[in-house]
């Protein structure tokens, strides 16, 4: 199988990685950088548990290859460094196994950021293309919208 060494931005880290043409970029994060947070789910898509941000928007890591987030910004929950949807998820009960909450909170992560007045309509469309088996969505929304209330009110 044909190889090729691309340049990885993950995490505000730059990595050198060797990777298959047809390694997705969910492997390459978890085999060549041993960043384990994206979890392996349904691997089409479906679920959202691999779920990183690249360049700021939510990305199915499943789904992306390798050799095209060459050069990317990626952010994975290992890189968020706290940010208030984290604790938000824990003020609000917003998991319960916990094996979909990484990709749930990157992708929470992306809404606020791309969306810091979304209505209750956007946080629920955002919020179809990841499946949690566990746990009502309720308690996600109100992590969300917690945090949309305290960046408000800081202004």
């Amino acid at each position: 199988m044909k190889t090729q060494t691309i340049i990885l931005h993950v995490n505000r880290e730059t990595h050198l990685v060797t990777v298959r043409t047809a390694d997705t970029l969910l492997f390459a994060l978890r085999a060549n950088l041993g960043l384990t947070g994206a979890k392996p789910g349904c691997l089409n898509g479906d679920c959202g548990a691999c779920t990183v941000n690249v360049d700021g928007w939510p990305m199915k890591s499943c789904l992306m290859l390798a050799v095209e987030a060459d050069g990317k910004e990626v952010l994975t929950i290992e890189g968020l460094e706290n940010a208030p949807i984290q604790q938000a998820f824990v003020e609000n009960f917003a998991f319960q196994c916990g094996y979909c909450t990484p990709g749930f909170i990157m992708n929470c992560h992306a809404l606020i950021e791309k969306h810091p007045e979304a209505n209750d309509q956007t946080i629920k469309e955002w919020l179809k293309s990841n499946i949690c088996r566990c746990t009502g969505y309720s308690e996600i929304e109100k992590a969300v919208k917690s945090v949309l209330k305290g960046k408000k009110s800081r202004g």
